[in-house]
């Protein structure tokens, strides 16, 4: 470690947030720019650089923590980026959207807060990409064979680069009309700017791999034909089966899964559209689901000048510090977290039935209400105890125009004839669809890496499993690999 005294001497700093008012007016990325360059090699300098790092292990792609820290703290930043990539493809994605579970096993934790990891993390990247450290590395030599790649989220950009690197002929398919499955449309700008993917899709592009939107498999381009033309396939296309909301009024108009709603904000700022059909203008919104996507929802309908935000979660409001009987250092702890959404929300004061920050804790959906014309109007619900049963007076109702569900997903998208029953894959016990320890399916030359396989997860776990995956396809196609495989891939709990 640079500094041995660091974490002794230096507090912790995070990445300075723009001013919420000034934030709201428009979908730029909420943090001020720059405005990590001034603290973060101090922040890398509090790593204690451990004999046994749990952030190492707590990471699911392995990174080399402490190594970079030092690398920031001694300004060589080119270094960093090395060892940085040497373990990550997608760094700048992490170091804005993981929940860093790196953090939570920081050994500085144990009675002091942690290390910065994730901002240092994004401070490395982003020097990288405007120094020019990072370039594409087509490989040297082709090796004759060919995959396909079904999905262009985290994970099957991940399995596609390192494939590629590895000297096979990759072709990706998405359904939509852009790359990057959740990461284009599902994730609003403010929490990543498009352009940190479209970069990263050039680099591949550069690299060799090849793109074919607009195709899904098993409707456009039967799976049968696909595994005729391609020596191996990697599916890889998420967990997008959302979970449901069976109440009284589902049905009104103005109730929508929230992966109905943000992927038209996204098209806004794409330009495809001028104006979300399901925009937030003028409307009083309830968010169903305490979890990010109902926080990403929680910040669209902020920007979209809603007249009211509350969010509904079923939990109880977690405490500031972790408990210690239940949740002991190392492990992920639920703690009260104010993302940038719910500071938003707060300092705008824009639900004024929910909490200061615009969430409701242990509450649940009773039904909805509507009007004549069979839209809805009112979200009805009643606080619950920590066994989830209703507590008896409780029950009120909060003004709805518009419903958002945000309850997350099941698994990957099942249907009858489709993509799962064309190449034959069962079902695991996670609710994706079955593999085994090195992602292959019984179908020859098949795998499943990401969501598809693990269920609804992490964009750290996607990146992870998509280099163990490509290091598999690899194995078999070859005989050998020299790709990395990430510690413990695929054999940890699934979530953090």
């Amino acid at each position: 470690m640079a500094d041995p005294k660091g974490f002794l001497t230096t507090p912790r700093r995070e990445a300075p947030r723009r001013p919420v008012e000034e934030r709201v007016r428009d979908w730029d990325e909420v943090y001020v720019p720059g405005g990590l360059l001034p603290i973060v090699g101090a922040q890398a300098d509090r790593c204690m650089d451990c004999g046994i790092p749990f952030c190492h292990e707590a990471c699911p792609l392995g990174n080399l923590i402490p190594e970079w820290n030092e690398l920031v703290a001694r300004d060589d930043w080119r270094a960093a980026s090395e060892r940085l990539h040497a373990t990550n493809n997608f760094p700048e994605f992490t170091g804005r959207l993981c929940p860093a579970p790196c953090e939570a096993g920081c050994v500085l934790a144990i009675n002091q807060p942690a290390v910065t990891i994730k901002n240092v993390e994004v401070a490395i990247a982003d020097r990288a990409w405007d120094e020019g450290f990072v370039a594409a590395r087509p490989p040297e030599r082709l090796s004759g064979r060919t995959v396909a790649v079904i999905g262009s989220g985290p994970a099957g950009l991940a399995a596609a680069q390192q494939l590629t690197r590895a000297g096979h002929t990759v072709a990706v398919y998405e359904r939509d009309d852009r790359v990057g499955g959740l990461l284009r449309y599902g994730i609003p700008s403010f929490k990543m700017e498009k352009r940190q993917l479209d970069r990263r899709v050039a680099q591949l592009v550069a690299e060799g791999v090849r793109f074919r939107t607009s195709v899904e498999i098993g409707r456009d381009l039967g799976a049968d034909r696909l595994r005729a033309r391609y020596d191996a396939v990697v599916v890889a296309t998420g967990a997008t089966a959302w979970r449901e909301l069976d109440v009284l009024g589902r049905e009104l108009a103005g109730v929508h899964q929230a992966m109905e709603y943000l992927p038209l904000a996204n098209r806004v700022g794409e330009g495809d559209l001028a104006v979300s059909p399901l925009t937030a203008e003028g409307k009083h919104v309830v968010i169903v689901g305490g979890g990010d996507t109902g926080a990403d929802c929680l910040g669209t309908a902020v920007r979209e000048r809603a007249a009211s935000v509350s969010q509904l979660d079923i939990y109880a409001q977690p405490g500031d510090v972790r408990d210690e009987e239940a949740e002991p250092w190392p492990t992920y702890p639920k703690l009260y977290r104010l993302s940038a959404a719910h500071e938003e929300a707060g300092e705008l004061r824009t639900a004024p039935a929910a909490d200061a920050d615009a969430r409701l804790f242990a509450a649940s959906t009773l039904r909805f209400t509507g009007d004549a014309d069979g839209h809805v109007r009112q979200v009805h619900l009643v606080e619950v105890d920590a066994g989830r049963r209703p507590r008896v007076g409780t029950e009120r109702g909060l003004p709805a125009d518009l419903v958002l569900i945000a309850l997350g997903f099941h698994g990957p998208e099942r249907r009858a004839g489709g993509l799962g029953d064309q190449l034959g894959l069962g079902i695991g016990e996670r609710g994706g669809f079955a593999r085994d320890a090195a992602f292959a399916t019984e179908v020859p030359g098949v795998f499943v890496a990401g969501d598809a396989g693990r269920g609804q997860s992490l964009v750290v776990w996607a990146i992870a499993e998509g280099r163990a995956a490509a290091a598999a396809v690899d194995r078999w196609l070859t005989g050998s690999t020299r790709l990395p495989v990430p510690i413990g891939a695929h054999d940890r709990p699934m979530g953090v």
